[in-house]
C-alpha cells in the first residue's frame, strides 16, 4: 500500500462510501452490468486519481473504500462516475427491453423534479472517513462479507466482483487495488 494517511484532512483521505441503485432493484445480475461499474472504476483510476482499497458490487449496491487525488476530489469522480454508469446502464436496460426497471427510474426522476428523464442512483455516496487502520479492516471485512451474509457464496473471495479476490488470492484481473 502506498501511502494511505490516516490523518483527518490529509488530501487523500481514505473513505467507506456507499452507492445504490433506486428502489434497491437488482440490476447487477449479469456480466454485462457490472462491466459497466468495473469499466468506470478502471476509466476513474487512469484519468482522474481515483484510489481503491477495497470494493463489492452487489447486485443492488456498491461499497468502496477509496480516496481521491491532489486533481480530483472524492465527490468530482463520483459525480461523473455516476453520472457515466447510470447513462450506460439506463442504455443497456433499454436494449435489454427491462421495461419494469425503466419505468420505476423514470418515476423516481419524477418525483424529483429535476428534469432528467431517469434517476438510477440514489443520492450521494455517503462517505465515512476512516481515520485508523482498525477501522479500515472493520469497513474491509463488512464489504468483503456482504455477499456471504446474503448466500450468495460460502467464501467472499468466492464472489467475482470483490477486493476480497484480491487480497486472498492477490487476484488483480477484475480491478486492481491497493492492498493494504
Amino acid at each position: 500500500m502506498s501511502h494511505w494517511k490516516f490523518i483527518p484532512g490529509a488530501e487523500t483521505e481514505l473513505y467507506f462510501t456507499t452507492s445504490t441503485v433506486v428502489g434497491w432493484i437488482y440490476i447487477f445480475t449479469e456480466p454485462e452490468y457490472f462491466e459497466i461499474i468495473i469499466d468506470s472504476l478502471k476509466y476513474c483510476q487512469q484519468h482522474k486519481g481515483l484510489r481503491v482499497a477495497g470494493y463489492v458490487i452487489m447486485p443492488n449496491h456498491l461499497h468502496l473504500i477509496c480516496a481521491g487525488s491532489k486533481e480530483n476530489r472524492l465527490s468530482d469522480i463520483f459525480r461523473d462516475f455516476k453520472h457515466y454508469t447510470a447513462r450506460d446502464v439506463l442504455e443497456n436496460l433499454r436494449a435489454n427491453r427491462r421495461l419494469r426497471e425503466l419505468d420505476i427510474f423514470r418515476r423516481a426522476a419524477k418525483r424529483e423534479s429535476n428534469g432528467n428523464e431517469h434517476r438510477f442512483w440514489m443520492q450521494g455516496m455517503h462517505p465515512i472517513i476512516l481515520e485508523s487502520k482498525s477501522l479500515f479492516r472493520e469497513k474491509l471485512n463488512y464489504i468483503h462479507s456482504n455477499p456471504v451474509r446474503k448466500e450468495f457464496v460460502e467464501l467472499p473471495e468466492h464472489w467475482l466482483y470483490s477486493s476480497a479476490r484480491n487480497y486472498v488470492l492477490d487476484d488483480h484481473s477484475i480491478l486492481r487495488v491497493e492492498c493494504m
